[in-house]
């Protein structure tokens, strides 16, 4: 670590990444990248240790304040990146707006996928009741929502393909939603996917939660233009349910 850093920040989540400017966290799956509400700072609700501002995208953590720069869903694990202080957040969020950030995911998805390698573009929309919210694609409208994504197995057994993903854009459940309305939802996912499925997948897999992960964060840094590549191995959980979907092809 830079000598000039700060104290340590404190996370529920492994650093996998820290500069003066930057941490990165390995976020698991079932933690939040933020409290969902005001007031739910307790111990585990979050990928970092403190008071949540939402108004700021801000924590309040032992060592100082940490900005989160994006998120991920609570079901999802991976890459987690938030900035030391509020002017790096501010230029990194504009690299995201930009996309001038590569976010690759690996997720299971239902099916063959075809053919081994393409783009979705759908236009997304999401609907809010109370808290929660649900995503859709529009049958209609401008495209808002781009991924591009390339097949690394079928898994003929399971019926289950393999999938690395670079997500373009940042709609909400945006890589769930684009993928269940292909007929191919995320293995595990319990609100846009095959619920008969994940029930089978759970029992003979061991798949107990969505099978999507934040494999790799790639950006220029904007402080010293180095070019930053985070990666975070799949976790041991989804490896262990590949070793049991069988022999890929």
């Amino acid at each position: 670590m830079d000598a000039r850093a700060p104290a340590e920040v404190r996370t529920f989540s492994p650093v996998i990444f820290e500069d003066r400017w930057f941490i990165a966290v390995a976020k698991p799956s079932a933690v939040l990248s933020h409290p969902n509400h005001a007031g739910a700072e307790k111990k585990g609700a979050a990928a970092f240790e403190g008071p949540y501002s939402f108004q700021e995208r801000c924590f309040t953590t032992p060592a100082g304040p940490v900005w989160l720069i994006h998120r991920l869903d609570q079901d999802a694990s991976g890459v987690l990146l938030a900035a030391k202080d509020a002017g790096t957040a501010a230029k990194m969020r504009q690299l995201f707006e930009k996309q001038e950030v590569v976010k690759v995911y690996v997720a299971l998805l239902a099916g063959r996928l075809q053919p081994a390698r393409g783009t979705w573009k759908d236009c997304m929309d999401e609907k809010k009741t109370g808290a929660s919210v649900r995503a859709f694609v529009r049958s209609s409208g401008p495209a808002n929502a781009l991924l591009k994504y390339q097949v690394k197995g079928f898994f003929q057994k399971s019926g289950l393909t393999l999938a690395e993903i670079e997500l373009v854009t940042g709609r909400t459940h945006q890589i769930r939603v684009q993928a269940a309305y292909r007929r191919n939802p995320v293995a595990g996912d319990g609100v846009y996917g095959h619920f008969a499925m994940n029930k089978r997948w759970r029992t003979e897999l061991g798949l107990k939660r969505l099978f999507l992960h934040s494999y790799r964060l790639a950006f220029r840094h904007p402080h010293t233009g180095k070019a930053i590549d985070i990666v975070n191995a799949l976790p041991e959980d989804l490896e262990r349910v590949l070793a049991k979907a069988g022999p890929s092809r």
